[in-house]
């Protein structure tokens, strides 16, 4: 995956992450897992730019 794509996706899912946090609780289900989902592509990210 390219860096740019990348920056797409963790846009993306910080974005859905948003969304869901108006739906449901900052500890469901799926909050959680779009956090998870986002830092794993933070953590990808970040080995680009080191």
């Amino acid at each position: 995956m390219t860096k740019n794509i990348l920056k797409e996706k963790i846009e993306e899912c910080r974005e859905e992450m948003i969304v869901l946090s108006y739906t449901h609780d900052l500890t469901s289900e799926a909050v959680i897992s779009s956090s998870v989902k986002l830092d794993q592509l933070i953590n990808e990210y970040q080995k680009y730019t080191q």
